[in-house]
């Protein structure tokens, strides 16, 4: 049945798509198979070279086509305030084409939403494939962290940002701050979005998506992993939290000084109970965190110092990128960010 009923508003789900033909099906499917349906699915058809439009055409979408990008705007959140304005629903969901919802998540995620409104984000559940694709682990890790949301304290704090695949917000609570166009010009416009709600009193929450939404990302090869992360994660940095950015550089050193302290041992053929120890702490934890957030194999885990220099690889690389104002392609698209 529609989600068209006093239990759950009138929902419009909107997905920005550039070149999107080889993920857009798996997504639409995946929401005919819903228990409860959107009153419309809109797909944003942002200047696609594929046959993304007809893709989504054949799979009983609506088709918006957002015109040329204006100045000062970045494709997403140009795409994002279209679908908006051409939607019919009372509930907005933005998500990105590469995701999909797992039977029943919608109606999950909807449950979940309608018990404190607001604008909430669910991070999607990262389906692995192929072994290039698990050296994403750390930057899942530092992604969820950066949220704020998963502490100790559980969701019983509001979130500091929002997962920039998921948004969920009424359409009351999105025109209050402004929608996509206060943060037209940003890369991550989540974290934006995330504090224009803070500063107007209106509640952020985030969830993990395991089991309800999930995501496969860059299946195009190794590059477009390198690129895609590189594009958003140095100027994520910058708008995260203090208190995350110490807590998580002190965790990194902790893991560092674990495998530096465990490969000195091996190198002198005298291994240690302690080096070993801390390494299989990390081991451990590693482990428990990613198999919440992705399909990860444990072997990843135990050889996560390998993910790990890549992870600082690309961060590097981002902000090298960033300090030299050099532009960074991204679906034959510059992606900048201006502070104007």
């Amino acid at each position: 049945r529609s989600v068209n009923d006093q239990e759950h508003p009138k929902l419009s789900v909107i997905i920005p798509a550039r070149n999107e033909e080889h993920n857009l099906p798996r997504l639409l499917d995946s929401l005919a198979r819903q228990d409860v349906l959107p009153h419309e699915i809109i797909v944003i058809d942002d200047d696609s070279t594929d046959h993304t439009a007809d893709v989504a055409l054949v799979k009983g979408a609506k088709i918006v086509r957002p015109g040329q990008l204006p100045e000062g705007w970045g494709g997403k959140t140009w795409s994002c305030a279209q679908g908006a304005a051409a939607a019919e629903g009372e509930t907005l969901l933005f998500i990105d084409a590469d995701t999909f919802f797992e039977d029943g998540g919608l109606r999950a995620i909807l449950d979940t939403y309608i018990d404190g409104g607001g604008a909430m984000s669910v991070g999607a559940y990262h389906r692995i494939e192929r072994p290039y694709e698990e050296l994403s682990a750390f930057f899942n890790i530092l992604m969820t962290a950066g949220t704020g949301a998963f502490t100790f304290r559980g969701n019983s704090r509001p979130s500091t940002g929002l997962f920039g695949q998921f948004l969920l917000v009424d359409r009351t609570s999105y025109e209050a701050v402004g929608g996509h166009a206060a943060v037209r010009n940003r890369i991550l416009e989540n974290f934006h979005l995330a504090r224009r709600f803070r500063e107007s009193g209106i509640l952020t929450r985030c969830y993990g998506g395991r089991g309800c939404f999930s995501m496969r990302m860059y299946p195009e090869g190794l590059g477009s992993l390198i690129a895609g992360w590189s594009k958003a994660f140095a100027s994520g940095a910058a708008e995260t939290p203090v208190w995350i950015v110490l807590a998580s550089i002190m965790w990194f050193v902790g893991a560092i000084l674990a495998a530096g302290s465990l490969s000195a041992s091996v190198i002198e053929e005298h291994p240690t109970c302690l080096g070993t120890g801390l390494y299989l702490l990390f081991v451990a934890q590693l482990w428990t965190m990613l198999r919440r957030l992705g399909s990860f194999r444990f072997m990843t885990s135990l050889l996560y110092p390998i993910p790990l220099l890549f992870y600082q690889a690309v961060f590097a690389r981002s902000a090298i990128v960033m300090a030299l104002g050099s532009r960074v392609l991204w679906k034959g698209r510059e992606v900048t960010e201006d502070d104007k």
